[in-house]
């Protein structure tokens, strides 16, 4: 179900570890590492338009931070998406998912920048290895019982994104998070309303088999041979029904976010759920058709995103306030811990006066010990000429 090619590969290993490189003075976890990064936003620039047209609207440093974990993610998601995906491929992935934890990736770009975006913004590794739990779902191609149990795996493969994006754009209070993450969830549900015939195809199927069961409709029979009916449109109704309750919440938390990065995550909601519309232009017929939006209407929604939030106030605080979905709940709790001891100790940092006069007083010795050396050098070249 993915929608982006990999990233680069790069047969160059990292010099030291990452974490290292970053103690040593790099100012954001990026410097000396642009052709990473550039990888990361080529890959993604020709596999994820949507996503492409949205990060462009962050700041430089959160768009960078972005494109690096989103195309680990993709990346990761392209390998286990593949017909011949097994076990061993998603044991690889665990593997880089450790190396990359211990701050020294394997020698992939988007490893490498991923392993940046972490050490830099303290992403706890329960959120990520929760993306890893999704694609074990996949392997196994397990179905799903209850519209519960395809949150839960809508929790595992997007959720998941949209927590870390939330700690790159520096945002970690519960209710903020536990709003991301019903972004996610409700744009997986649209992911799963539009990929119905194609998911069948390959023999996988992710609609709730009870909802299905209602309507008179036998999920095997359905997966030996995918066909539309009117009662397999009334499942996907639900199914974006559902979605739309989640998108409610989700934008409800984008006013939560810093001013500068609420345009971006309006304009990927509301993409998403441009396509939620296309499958009901459609009839709700994703088996023969496959729902999509225009460029010319994704650029009609990114101007319409920097509006106002979409609900009235008195709504929007009622929804902010909401519990987490039961399926995100713990994942948010690990964020707002990491993001509550980050902040603690960039508390600490910033307020520390002896640092910063000790930074002065080396920066002002640098720069009579560069002047001295510049007369000087200015005398022997005027003795010289004598």
């Amino acid at each position: 179900m993915s929608d982006i090619v990999p990233c680069a590969f790069s047969d160059m290993p990292p010099a030291q570890p990452v974490r290292q490189r970053l103690s040593r003075g790099a100012s954001y976890g990026f410097s000396g590492h642009q052709s990473d990064l550039r990888a990361c936003a080529a890959a993604i620039r020709k596999g994820s338009k949507s996503f492409h047209l949205a990060s462009m609207m962050l700041p430089r440093e959160t768009r960078q931070a972005a494109q690096a974990l989103y195309a680990f993610c993709r990346h990761a998601d392209d390998l286990i998406d593949d017909a011949r995906a097994s076990p061993k491929a998603l044991n690889q992935l665990q593997g880089r998912l450790d190396l990359i934890y211990r701050g020294t990736p394997a020698s992939y770009s988007c490893d490498r920048a991923f392993a940046r975006t972490v050490a830099e913004f303290s992403i706890p590794k329960a959120i990520p290895q929760a993306l890893l739990d999704g694609f074990a779902m996949d392997i196994a191609n397990r179905r799903y019982r209850t519209i519960a149990d395809v949150k839960d795996y809508a929790t595992c493969v997007a959720s998941t994104v949209g927590l870390m994006m939330s700690l790159v754009m520096r945002t970690g209070e519960t209710h903020a998070l536990a709003r991301a993450a019903d972004l996610g969830i409700a744009m997986q549900l649209t992911n799963i309303a539009r990929d119905v015939g194609e998911d069948a195809r390959n023999g996988r199927l992710y609609l709730p088999q009870d909802w299905l069961e209602a309507a008179g409709v036998d999920p095997q029979d359905f997966l030996d041979e995918p066909c539309f009916s009117p009662a397999l449109g009334d499942v996907i109704r639900r199914l974006l029904q559902e979605a739309d309750r989640h998108y409610r919440l989700g934008h409800a938390g984008i006013g939560a976010l810093p001013p500068a990065c609420r345009p971006a995550i309006r304009t990927a909601a509301l993409v998403y759920e441009a396509i939620g519309s296309a499958i009901a232009a459609n009839g709700y017929d994703s088996v023969s058709l496959r729902a999509h939006t225009s460029f010319a209407g994704k650029l009609a929604l990114m101007m319409r995103s920097r509006a106002a939030n979409v609900s009235k106030p008195e709504e929007s605080a009622a929804l902010l306030a909401a519990a987490p979905d039961p399926a995100a709940t713990d994942l948010v709790a690990a964020a707002a811990i990491a993001f509550a001891a980050k902040s603690s100790k960039a508390c600490t940092g910033r307020t520390d006066p002896g640092r910063f006069l000790t930074i002065m007083m080396r920066l002002q010795s640098s720069t009579k010990d560069e002047w001295r050396s510049r007369r000087l050098a200015a005398r022997e070249k005027a003795a010289s000429l004598v």
